[in-house]
């Protein structure tokens, strides 16, 4: 195939990163088995930093996105077939390898997860890496004995990707959910996705003490720092912490006794590096009980020339819900 397509590639220029729509051709992509039709991609915090030179993307000149679903084209891979619906996200799209941003892919077979009945390609972007970390989040945390009967849940930066894919995933399993936010005005929006209670983040009392009040059965962690220093503090005994963001810093400052009096356990979500069978197992999840109730409110589709705009939007912490780029008709 060499007729050129549309796709969003990112150049180095004096040390400045800068991406735009440019035409390419297979031939100008990495090696891979197979090569995907790409339908959509989505737009996440760490595709706003590649983007933007947030020391995310290795090598110049790179196709941006980590995200990408659609169908196989071609595949020297006799697992798939032609037009098979696919999935493809993380592992090192968009680092050391040409991402999803672009209306064709090439990537190795051992990325590729078949698209799992019950989701359409766009439902699958809408979901993302955003929706994966969600729901690997909470697998996890279910692994270590969560159950709603346990208590309530916190998720923190609620109206982001991750936390408000968070939130969803947690209201269909049945979780009655506590969402933390510094976005007061989105207050209806994260009644919607079926919040209980809403913390305003500003009004929040972290506290001093090595133990706190016990509040919380788990908790999905988007934001890290102090927040997540705090949720140590506040957990009910045997309680899980999902962490997987640090927008609001990499240090963490607690103590031991949460861990040895409570029972606390903190969970690292690595959904780049998930092993294919997890990734598999998570997105199955995802297309039954996991699945959220309202994605088509929590999206919104735009174009490959848009992404800087949406790159913006996540930089500033102005995002809510998701950003979905449609490739099918970018040409």
């Amino acid at each position: 195939m060499q007729t050129p397509f549309r796709a969003f590639r990112l150049f180095e220029d004096g040390g400045r990163v800068q991406g735009r729509v440019v035409d390419v051709a297979l031939d100008d992509l990495n090696p891979g088995d197979v090569v995907v039709k790409v339908a959509y991609s989505s737009v996440n915090y760490k595709d706003a930093l590649a983007a933007t030179g947030g020391k995310i993307a290795r090598r110049f000149p790179l196709v941006g996105g980590i995200d990408l679903a659609g169908v196989v084209e071609s595949s020297t891979d006799p697992r798939f077939r032609k037009r098979d619906p696919v999935i493809v996200t993380g592992y090192n799209l968009s680092v050391t390898h040409d991402g999803g941003y672009a209306e064709y892919a090439r990537v190795p077979a051992e990325w590729v997860v078949p698209m799992p009945p019950g989701l359409t390609a766009l439902e699958a972007m809408t979901l993302g890496t955003a929706g994966f970390t969600a729901a690997l989040s909470l697998v996890e945390m279910e692994r270590n004995g969560l159950t709603p009967a346990m208590g309530p849940v916190i998720v923190t930066g609620a109206t982001g990707g991750v936390g408000s894919m968070g939130v969803a995933c947690l209201v269909a399993r049945g979780y009655q959910v506590t969402a933390l936010t510094g976005k007061d005005r989105e207050r209806e929006f994260l009644r919607l996705l079926g919040v209980k209670s809403i913390l305003a983040r500003g009004a929040l009392v972290l506290g001093t003490k090595p133990l706190e009040k016990a509040q919380w059965a788990g908790a999905i962690d988007c934001v890290g720092g102090d927040i997540l220093a705090w949720l140590t503090r506040t957990m009910l005994p045997s309680g899980c912490i999902a962490a997987s963001g640090l927008t609001a810093g990499v240090e963490l400052h607690t103590t031991v006794m949460p861990f040895i009096l409570r029972g606390v356990k903190l969970l690292g979500i690595d959904s780049a590096a998930c092993p294919i069978e997890r990734r598999k197992e998570v997105w199955r999840h995802l297309a039954l009980e996991m699945k959220p109730a309202h994605l088509k409110s929590m999206v919104r589709e735009i174009t490959l020339g848009e992404l800087p705009q949406a790159f913006e939007t996540l930089l500033t912490g102005q995002a809510r819900g998701r950003y979905v780029v449609r490739l099918a008709s970018a040409s």
